[in-house]
């Protein structure tokens, strides 16, 4: 892994050759096998309004309430490295605003495919305290398009093939539109993006044990 600390426009962690070519073999299994025909849900379908691309939320499909499937995804079971402490500690250091990530203790994943014409209109993920967006196409890649851009930065990526890039959910963003001549939607040669969306939750219990410490 490569790793590039930034503050501005805005405090990132961009990370190169983030999965190694085992665990990235394991990653395009998955990815292969959703790229099939009633597999990836249409916008519309997942509350998605800013968007004409197509995705599934991992998590509920693996039993996010207790995760008692989630060792059946290889992408769900891949992506606990973001929480690792190499990661997540070098990312909460970039700036102040980073710090709580380190005590993230929920997180879910969604998986999402941008073809012909999809694009992604500029939002902002503020429920949400973390995002992490790691990116995947086949080689040599067949599409132009498919930059993550930050419209009030006047700043952008091309969103690397196995990179990965860490940012606070604060900061708008968008996807510019994918353009792909001669290729089959289910060819699967568009722009692929694992999104983990994270944070740190208090339980009701932790809320009621302060209270209790602080009226007794």
């Amino acid at each position: 892994m490569k790793f590039t600390e930034l503050v501005d426009p805005f405090p990132h962690l961009i990370i190169h050759e983030y999965y190694d070519s085992k665990e990235l073999s394991l990653v395009w299994e998955e990815l292969n096998f959703y790229t099939k025909p009633g597999k990836l849900f249409n916008a519309k379908d997942f509350g998605g309004t800013v968007t004409n691309s197509h995705a599934i939320p991992l998590d509920e499909l693996y039993g996010y309430q207790k995760g008692k499937y989630r060792s059946i995804s290889n992408i769900l079971t891949l992506n606990r490295k973001l929480f690792s402490p190499l990661i997540i500690n070098r990312f909460s250091q970039i700036h102040d605003c980073c710090g709580i990530a380190k005590y993230c203790n929920w997180d879910f994943t969604k998986v999402r495919y941008y073809h012909h014409r999809e694009s992604y209109n500029p939002h902002t993920d503020h429920p949400f305290q973390f995002l992490a967006f790691s990116y995947f196409y086949r080689e040599p890649k067949k599409f132009s398009g498919g930059e993550i851009y930050f419209p009030k930065y006047q700043y952008e990526l091309t969103c690397e093939n196995n990179s990965i890039i860490i940012l606070p959910g604060w900061v708008e963003h968008g996807v510019r539109e994918v353009s792909i001549e001669g290729s089959d939607y289910y060819d699967g040669f568009g722009r692929y993006c694992i999104s983990n969306f994270f944070g740190s939750k208090r339980s009701e219990s932790d809320y009621t044990k302060e209270f209790n410490a602080l009226t007794t």
